[in-house]
């Protein structure tokens, strides 16, 4: 895959996302409240499909770029087989800022390709996104051959303004030579074996400095987000009652807790960073797990691609997240999130898009496809089970996990990702010792979220 490819897949989504949860909000409030009903403003009857011999172009616009765009090209033009006149203009390098202002201006592609789900909160409560209710009942589509978690990604509040193209599963990772020749037999299952697997791992050079982490506690780094590690806590964002409540929440404290275990054990937080800083960029050949600077980590499934590619040597394997010691039901499970395309207000042609969108994430035969030649994992369950899906024993790790009925996705919020943000922040800060008490800390960071919130559900 392209290092363009990883860095929207990566732990640094919620970086890019931040800024249509910050900026575009506000805009997409603007544009789309009143919006009208009806196929074209999000809500009413759904728009009949074209007839076979329909004439016209289909605009879809998503950030894909390089050879992935060949990819999805190639995808979004199966729909040529039902429909031979019809046109796909695939337009890429647009992302949500790019339509959010063609939405404003009142000529928006006909169909929306987002990478970022943590902003569906956001798309969907602004009615920039139209309702796809009316199609699915139509169409007599069955959902529940996407699994739980990746059909609660792609709505928000009961309202279902986006379908997933394929997903992202966060797994963990370790190097097999470096398990045999520490005697680690297993990868570790529980935060504990987790823990003393990283200190038969580690090694330091004669200065104290690190040489070889087992386990490396920086957050935000590579794919250590909060996102990802909580699922494994059992760690939830917000309450039933709508609020966040990370300060009353003994799962937050123990991730942070074992973060901190961590770090005192390589010898505080300078140490860390120094051997942080030499440690490669995250989508290049020098990543430090492909360079035998890392004997675990957690990452997503594509980073199995990476490897073939640019470490084509390394042996390797891969295994469910360790979860905490109280929490052992939770093995086996997962964070994923993933791509989602939509309709956007204003669409020329919803009817056509919404055939579009049927083909590219219904049909087993076109996600096989697209999952072969973008190495994500396909979003339906029939799609899993494809003799043409391309499986190494690594990759089948993350189908047993996206199909194991245990996945955690994000939150959809009407803040997008701003408290995805605020909790790397707090684990930036804490890891450094920033933070004397963890708990009052933790209470600085709700009070953040739950004002976002109130200004948000007062129309801020």
């Amino acid at each position: 895959m392209s290092s363009t490819t990883q860095v929207r897949r990566s732990g640094r989504r919620w970086r890019g996302s931040i800024v249509l949860g910050a900026v575009t909000v506000a805009a997409l409030v603007s544009a789309c409240s009143g919006a009208a009903s009806g196929p074209n403003g999000g809500a009413g009857d759904a728009a009949a499909a074209p007839a076979a011999d329909a004439k016209l172009t289909l605009t879809v616009y998503s950030k894909f770029t390089d050879r992935e765009y060949n990819v999805v090209t190639a995808g979004l033009n199966k729909l040529k087989a039902k429909f031979p006149n019809i046109e796909i203009k695939h337009e890429g390098q647009q992302d949500d800022d790019k339509i959010t202002q063609s939405i404003r201006g009142g000529n928006p592609p006909d169909v929306a390709i987002s990478f970022f789900t943590d902003n569906l909160g956001a798309w969907c409560s602004t009615g920039s996104f139209q309702d796809l209710k009316p199609y699915i009942d139509r169409d007599k589509i069955d959902l529940t051959q996407i699994p739980d978690a990746v059909r609660s990604y792609t709505e928000f509040q009961g309202k279902r303004c986006a379908m997933p193209l394929l997903a992202d599963v966060y797994g963990f990772y370790y190097n097999k030579d470096m398990f045999a020749a520490k005697g680690v037999t297993s990868p570790p299952k529980t935060t504990s074996e987790l823990f003393e697997a990283t200190k038969k791992l580690t090694e330091f050079n004669p200065d104290g400095s690190i040489k070889v982490a087992g386990f490396l506690p920086s957050m935000p780094f590579y794919a250590n987000m909060a996102q990802y590690w909580a699922p494994n806590f059992g760690a939830t964002y917000i309450g039933p009652d709508g609020q966040s409540h990370l300060a009353d929440s003994p799962e937050w404290k123990a991730m942070f807790d074992f973060q901190k275990q961590l770090v005192d054990f390589y010898g505080g937080h300078a140490k860390v960073e120094q051997f942080k800083a030499g440690l490669g960029e995250e989508y290049s050949a020098d990543h430090g797990f492909q360079r035998g600077k890392l004997a675990m980590m957690i990452d997503g499934e594509y980073r199995t691609a990476f490897i073939k590619d640019q470490a084509p040597e390394l042996k390797f394997g891969t295994a469910a997240p360790p979860v905490l010691d109280s929490k052992p039901d939770r093995y086996g499970g997962a964070f994923t999130t993933g791509t989602i395309i939509a309709i956007p207000k204003g669409a020329k042609n919803p009817g056509a898009a919404w055939e579009l969108i049927k083909q590219v994430t219904l049909d087993t035969a076109t996600l096989v496809e697209l999952s072969n030649g973008l190495k994500n994992v396909p979003s339906t369950k029939a799609a899993l089970t494809d003799p043409k899906l391309e499986v190494t024993p690594e990759f089948k790790t993350f189908l047993d996990l996206y199909n194991g009925g245990k996945l955690t996705p994000n939150p959809s919020t009407p803040i997008g990702d701003a408290h995805l943000k605020a909790v790397n922040d707090f684990a930036e800060k804490w890891q450094a010792g920033n933070v004397p008490d963890m708990v009052a800390g933790l209470k600085q960071v709700d009070a953040q979220i739950n004002d976002e919130l109130a200004q948000k559900r007062a129309g801020g």
